[in-house]
């Protein structure tokens, strides 16, 4: 990257640094592409962000400025989705320490945040002050979506986060799997249970969710988001050796990440994708991915061709 578009760029960020958080950037690229969460009709951005590893970054103060800057990146083009575990280390402190940051530099919090976080313990009664430290690290009142991670004790979290949703407390309940661990259970769970979001692994390679999970949740009306689309870093550094195809043109991909993005995002029952990145500019190529066309069904399948043929 070089130091005169480095510098074009930061200008360009001071000369809107007067506006609101919501779509600054984005206002510039046209409309954000939107899907809808089944169980209520609110939209969202189809690309979010993820928090796993990269933003456990404990109490350095130099690292955590730089994740401020990654989420000031995120906001300003159109992002609004930010994922985050009480299994992520610090992440959670991070994140709350980042808005902090935004909102003393008096940008304001970005009024279009939507907060998703997890339960993650083995016992019951360990998950209200589990999720209370959670939403005291975040700096939040309360969670807009509240996730069981990894299916640990779903039967007994889902009950308390039914409650906490009868009162008030969060918007949305749902499950989470990862690394395409666990479909046979989270299968039923779908089945089973009313569940406004399902998490799960989805990417070019690894499809499987293809065959029973994702007919599964649009035919239950279960928004889904998706994890480990690029399986950390392992598919931008398998691919990025190899040109892109001149036709990712056809569907706005400029590079491996929006390509990858893309790929994940246009298949219908996706609602949002949720990539981690440590770096602002790697969070600028991600949401690039959120304006433009997808790929429509035969753009999809030469996609999957030609990644496997390389």
């Amino acid at each position: 990257m070089s130091k005169a578009w480095l510098t074009s760029r930061r200008a360009v960020l001071g000369g809107l640094a007067a506006l609101p958080f919501a779509g600054r950037l984005a206002r510039a690229q046209g409309a954000p592409i939107t899907r809808a969460i089944p169980s209520s009709g609110e939209s969202i951005p189809v690309i979010g962000m993820g928090s796993w590893i990269t933003f456990n970054v404990g109490d350095d103060r130099k690292l955590r400025d730089e994740r401020a800057e990654v989420l000031r990146e995120f906001f300003a083009r159109g992002g609004k989705v930010i994922d985050c575990s009480p299994m992520y280390g610090t992440s959670a402190e991070v994140i709350g320490y980042g808005l902090k940051k935004l909102e003393e530099e008096k940008l304001g919090r970005p009024p279009q945040l939507f907060s998703a976080s997890k339960v993650w313990t083995w016992f019951q009664n360990d998950g209200p002050a589990q999720m209370a430290e959670q939403r005291a690290a975040w700096g939040v009142g309360k969670f807009d979506l509240m996730q069981v991670h990894n299916l640990l004790n779903w039967d007994g979290h889902l009950a308390t986060l039914r409650e906490m949703k009868a009162e008030g407390h969060i918007r949305y309940l749902g499950v989470t799997t990862s690394h395409g661990r666990r479909h046979d259970e989270l299968e039923a769970v779908m089945k089973s249970q009313d569940l406004d979001f399902v998490q799960f692994t989805y990417n070019i390679l690894d499809r499987e969710a293809e065959q029973r999970l994702l007919p599964l949740a649009a035919e239950r009306g279960q928004a889904v988001l998706v994890n480990r689309p690029f399986r950390r870093k392992d598919l931008i550094r398998r691919f990025e050796k190899h040109p892109l195809p001149d036709w990712a043109g056809e569907f706005g991909a400029a590079n491996w990440p929006q390509f990858l993005l893309k790929f994940i995002v246009s298949h219908p029952a996706v609602t949002c994708a949720i990539p981690a990145t440590s770096r602002a500019d790697h969070m600028a190529e991600n949401m690039d991915a959120l304006y433009g066309r997808l790929p429509d069904a035969a753009l999809r399948r030469r996609m999957v061709d030609y990644v496997e043929n390389l």
